[in-house]
């Protein structure tokens, strides 16, 4: 533990501003009900945006709060990809919130009080903080998939979602004592220098301990064997929350992770690196296989985001300066890819009250410029060319082979294509097969804009990348000073 404990509560202001949204929108919700539903996605979004523009007051800071908390570049990163990401998500819940779900104060707070738990995981530098704000992020988003009451596949999915949560939260506190049990403290740049002195005498303890952490993170990305959960959370939450938990949750997971084992297992890398390469394995195998025989787009882009995971871990595995930089760009592609795709499928649902691919036949009659974008979206979540997921895993597979995994970059592309395969079905659906119904379908001028904008960010991280990655490799250079 620090010698003289950093207690500037400044350093937490964006939080706190955070914190503050949250009452208000429920305030305005609960005293202005009138305007509930028509303006607190707006009132959510904006809020978001102006504290992100507050962040940038720390751009370049490098300081601690009581040695659990560090802002630096890394977290900043993270507080406008997170807080980006919430202002995004509450922007496609707004049609979604009106037709579908009732307390949306409830709704939009959650949303954001979630956000404060993901940013804290990718701030902690210790142990129990960042289980602490795992668990504001998880009991956040189990109330969030289990939102619409009314629907059967919701309360099951939130149901399967918070018991296996409990059960991963628990083993991956059990595996935070062994390691404090190991190393005798809970600090990662204390639990460094004490295996950086060899671990001998408490070397089983030590495995056991990162076996069960690797288990509890591992359910948290869903990651393959611990995925059981996805496919019926996807499925039964609200389109927007789907969305969120492809985004945040994931992205908050491997912020953690990241931070966690450049940190504080550096030195005990040959314990750990074998199993996070056979889970990367695994976990691309399997998503991108099962994804192949899904009919509901919610379960297919669960296994899709499953087989993303597999190819996120490789970076993990492979864990140096080059492979984190390449893994916060990749990120950043993957959600706002995934994020175009969502708005997409939540717009055309809520045309439609349809979210079974067939039902999306003949979208490029009925809502040509939906089509299109969800098109763009699918071709670089496969990574083809001039999308940004070709430019992302391109980075990402090759940072990884000169590590000296050439086998699970081999894995990575194989995969890939397998991707493009299950891709192109739903893009046949698109474009190839006759509409249900006739006419052309009205999509709001909001969500168009939101879409369009989401496209345009897709092309640009495929075909102007450069800064994107510059950002990225600022962000992780003191991870691993």
């Amino acid at each position: 533990m620090p010698a003289e404990l950093n207690l500037d509560y400044s350093l937490l202001t964006p939080e706190f501003a955070l914190a503050g949204l949250a009452a208000i929108v429920l305030g305005i919700d609960l005293f202005a009900p009138k305007v509930r539903k028509e303006w607190l996605p707006y009132i959510t979004a904006l809020g978001l945006v102006g504290i992100i523009a507050l962040s940038f007051g720390w751009l370049e800071k490098e300081s601690d709060f009581a040695g659990i908390i560090f802002i630096d570049n890394y977290t900043m990163f993270f507080r406008v990809f997170f807080m980006a990401t919430a202002a995004v998500v509450a922007l496609m819940s707004a049609q979604y919130v009106r037709q579908h779900l009732k307390n949306p104060g409830e709704y939009y707070a959650l949303l954001i009080i979630s956000t404060i738990g993901a940013i804290y995981m990718a701030a902690s530098r210790e142990l129990l903080t960042a289980y602490i704000s795992l668990e504001v992020l998880s009991f956040s988003l189990y109330v969030l998939v289990s939102f619409a009451r009314d629907d059967a596949r919701s309360n099951e999915g939130g149901l399967k979602y918070m018991l296996l949560g409990a059960f991963a939260s628990a083993l991956f506190l059990y595996g935070l004592s062994l390691i404090y049990g190991s190393a005798g403290t809970t600090f990662y740049s204390e639990i460094s220098a004490a295996y950086a002195g060899g671990t001998e005498g408490f070397d089983l303890g030590l495995l056991m301990g990162l076996i069960l952490v690797l288990a509890g993170l591992g359910f948290k990305v869903a990651a393959v064997p611990f995925h059981m959960w996805t496919p019926d959370a996807y499925e039964g939450a609200p389109l927007p929350i789907t969305a969120y938990l492809s985004a945040t949750s994931k992205v908050a997971g491997f912020a953690l992770l990241l931070r966690l084992f450049s940190g504080a297992f550096m030195p005990v890398i040959d314990d750990w690196q074998w199993i996070i390469a056979a889970l990367a394995a695994l976990t691309m195998v399997l998503g991108n296989l099962v994804a192949l025989q899904q009919s509901n787009i919610k379960r297919l882009l669960a296994y899709s985001s499953i087989g993303q995971v597999g190819y996120m871990l490789m970076a993990i595995a492979a864990l140096s300066s080059a492979t984190s930089s390449a893994l916060l760009l990749h990120m950043s592609g993957y959600v706002v890819t995934n994020l175009a795709a969502f708005s997409c499928i939540i717009a055309w649902y809520n045309l439609t009250e349809k979210d079974d691919i067939v039902d999306m036949r003949g979208m490029a009659e009925r809502a040509p410029l939906l089509a299109a974008v969800l098109t763009a979206a699918l071709f670089s979540l496969s990574g083809m060319p001039l999308f940004a997921g070709f430019f992302t895993k391109f980075i990402l597979f090759q940072a990884v082979a000169s590590e000296g995994f050439i086998w699970l970059a081999v894995i990575a592309v194989v995969m890939s294509f397998v991707s493009l395969y299950y891709y192109l079905m739903v893009i046949k659906q698109l474009y190839m097969s006759e509409p249900e119904e006739e006419g052309r379908l009205q999509v709001p001028v909001m969500v168009t804009g939101l879409t369009v904008a989401l496209a345009i960010g897709v092309f640009y991280v495929g075909l102007y990348p450069r800064h994107l990655l510059e950002v990225a490799e600022e962000a992780t250079k003191l991870l691993f000073v």
